[in-house]
């Protein structure tokens, strides 16, 4: 009977850890959406319709490089570096210097 109870006992040592998870995972999905939600928002704020609008067709296409863009953006217009709101023609000039220099592949034949 000894068994059962300390059989018991890991059960319900385990479902106390598996909620605290649970819990931390729910707080921090909670932290990320409030974090998605107050970049979205400074976005609305420094960008024009025309510029959200072309960001949200990067993302489509890049969704790995929006975030790195979006961050530049909110710390270009924290900084001051640029009139507010940015305007199409002010992203697409962000976009061509974030993008820097391309590698070019060159091939010789022998």
């Amino acid at each position: 009977m000894s068994s059962n109870r300390e059989l018991e006992a890991i059960r319900q040592k385990r479902l106390i850890e598996l909620r605290q998870q649970l819990a931390e995972e729910q707080q921090k999905t909670e932290q990320n959406q409030a974090s998605q939600v107050q970049k979205q928002s400074l976005l609305r704020e420094i960008l024009t319709s025309e510029a959200r609008q072309r960001l949200n067709r990067i993302k489509l296409v890049k969704p790995d490089f929006i975030a790195k863009l979006e961050l530049q953006l909110i710390q270009i217009a924290q900084s001051g570096r640029v009139r507010l709101p940015i305007n199409d023609e002010q992203l697409k000039q962000i976009l061509i210097q974030l993008q820097g220099v391309k590698r070019e592949t060159k091939f010789r034949r022998m």
